[in-house]
């Protein structure tokens, strides 16, 4: 077994870790600094439950390895609302009833942030139609670009209605 120590800045704090180098972000996270809040779901990339933003950009944690990335910055849901309350996302989720079991929603709070970011920044997706233009949040593009966040309790209405809510 070989090993590797990293360190990783979680929501806002430093921690380091001694981990086998096969260990997966989402497993080193769980599994080693307690931290909860993402997901796993598949464990395969394919439902996005394990969504977390690394170094600003979501990524899925359950296909990056730990060692890959010492020295990054990893925000999960939990880190989003680092005073206590609720994200605006978080907020929006809860007045849209954009979650039913909730198993799926802190991957889906951090994919839309992290897409909100993108976005903004311009980042054209398969359904953009203006590439000279600002992106146009309507529900068409939304749901393209959290198409990588799957619900099984079919909440995708009110998941749609809170960050078309939050994209303004």
């Amino acid at each position: 077994m070989s090993t590797g120590s990293i360190m990783l800045t979680v929501d806002g704090e430093s921690r380091s870790l001694v981990i086998d180098t096969r260990t997966t972000l989402l497993d080193a996270l769980r599994d080693h600094l307690g931290v909860t809040s993402p997901k796993k779901g598949c464990d395969h990339g394919q439902c996005g439950a394990c969504t977390v933003l690394l170094d600003g950009r979501r990524v899925l944690a359950c296909l990056a390895l730990a060692v890959a990335h010492d020295g990054a910055e990893i925000t999960t849901a939990a880190g989003l609302s680092p005073d206590g309350e609720p994200h605006p996302l978080a907020q929006a989720f809860i007045d849209h009833d954009g979650f039913q079991c909730g198993y799926c929603t802190p991957g889906q709070i951090c994919s839309a942030a992290g897409m909100l970011d993108e976005a903004g920044k311009g980042a054209p997706s398969h359904v953009t139609g203006d590439l000279e233009g600002p992106t146009v949040l309507d529900d068409e593009e939304i749901r393209e670009r959290m198409s990588g966040n799957l619900c099984r309790c079919g909440a995708y209405p009110g998941i749609v209605a809170a960050i078309r809510e939050v994209s303004g």
